[in-house]
């Protein structure tokens, strides 16, 4: 019979993103999300995501960068200025993770979502629900 073992909340403080340019990749999701960036820490440049959470940008400029899909519920009540956001920056936003749907939001879950890339070329999605787990 295996040792029961007390319950533990674990809970993510931080992910280092690799950027090309870690200071434009972290005032760009700064800007859309409605968030400020933070002093360097280290070789990092962390954008608080105000649930105990940082990204800290990274800059990686010498090789490639592999993208990620980087997820994050926003308040209902913000969606359309991030939206409009990236409107302003030019940036292309889509209903789909696969960027079929260009200027659409989806209404999955109850709420609304959109993808856009950052200036690295991470697959971003914004929603104001998350998804249902079952």
């Amino acid at each position: 019979m295996p040792h029961e073992q007390s319950v533990t909340t674990v809970q993510l403080n931080h992910i280092a993103v690799f950027a090309k340019d870690r200071q434009l990749s972290a005032e760009f999701i700064a800007t859309i999300l409605g968030l400020e960036v933070g002093a360097p820490f280290g070789p990092f440049l962390p954008v608080d995501l105000g649930n105990g959470v940082t990204l800290d940008y990274y800059e990686f400029a010498d090789g490639p960068i592999q993208a990620q899909h980087y997820a994050f519920q926003v308040p209902d009540e913000q969606f359309d200025a991030m939206i409009a956001r990236l409107e302003a920056v030019g940036v292309t936003y889509y209903a789909d993770p696969n960027h079929t749907e260009p200027g659409a939001v989806n209404r999955l879950f109850g709420g609304r979502g959109a993808y856009f890339d950052d200036p690295s070329g991470h697959n971003v999605e914004i929603m104001t629900r998350p998804y249902a787990r079952p």
